[in-house]
């Protein structure tokens, strides 16, 4: 398992970004170390890699690096971003004990997330019978993913040029409310679909749920703190009040249009 540390080892190194600004530690840190573990992915396993693997490393590393430099150029180029970023609530140092803390979660966090991969190419080099089929299948989700995510930005950003006030309802956003977070989650599910065709020990498939389950509370959290900013913003508009009572939250067809009211989704 030399490799998983080697791979953690990477993440607190990239993810330790948190430790200049905290709220990096979740936006760039994020990104950037997602971008980092991809190609370590491939270079460790170069031996063995398959075409289904690379696939998903790729992913990744567009993922990560797309996020990334997305969020710096926003800073840089955002006032209403910055007003958001540079709230009290994330300029107040934090005690000691919280960033390691966070700082720990992030770093397994990211590494449990890749896992799944790392898993399947582990033990094909040990000779296990992996599936090769379910590696294409969860490769193919997740570059799925990645593309829902970057339309979806790419929609919202049109929209916010025709009229930055409105909300947008446009696009993938007349299915769901938060196509990005649904693009995340759909390309982290492909990743975690991996295992089934890996052989994974139980002690695999723990690491790989922990990181799955860890991701998608993220996602819904996210979604949930943009949802109280949009109703802070656009709760007193009779379309805006129509539109989040008809599109689900982030989850496309499946009925869950709230969750404000879960504070244990408060990250």
């Amino acid at each position: 398992m030399s490799y998983l540390y080697l791979l953690l080892a990477l993440s607190f190194a990239v993810s330790a970004l948190g430790w200049i600004y905290f709220i990096y530690f979740f936006s760039l840190g994020y990104g950037f170390t997602i971008s980092v573990l991809s190609i370590a992915t491939a270079i460790i396993f170069r031996d063995v890699i398959t075409w289904p693997a690379l696939l998903s490393c790729v992913v990744w590393l567009v993922f990560g690096l797309r996020l990334g430099m997305y969020l710096l150029l926003r800073e840089r180029r955002s006032e209403t971003y910055k007003h958001i970023l540079y709230q009290p609530e994330n300029t107040v140092k934090k005690p000691a004990v919280v960033m390691w803390s966070v700082w720990i979660m992030c770093a397994l966090l990211y590494v449990g997330q890749i896992s799944p991969v790392t898993f399947y190419l582990h033990n094909l080099r040990e000779g296990l019978p992996v599936s090769e089929g379910w590696m294409w299948a969860g490769a193919i989700v997740a570059a799925l993913g990645v593309i829902i995510e970057m339309v979806a930005d790419a929609q919202k950003s049109a929209a916010k040029k025709v009229n930055a006030r409105r909300f947008v309802d446009t696009g993938l956003y007349r299915i769901v409310r938060c196509p990005n977070y649904f693009g995340e989650v759909l390309m982290w599910t492909g990743s975690f679909i991996i295992c089934f065709g890996s052989c994974c020990t139980v002690g695999q498939w723990v690491i790989a749920a922990l990181g799955y389950i860890g991701i998608v509370y993220v996602m819904f959290s996210g979604a949930r703190r943009l949802e109280l900013r949009q109703m802070e913003t656009y709760g007193n508009d009779p379309e805006f009040q129509a539109y989040t009572k008809k599109t689900p939250l982030i989850l496309p067809l499946v009925p869950i249009y709230s969750v404000a009211k879960y504070k244990w989704l408060q990250a």
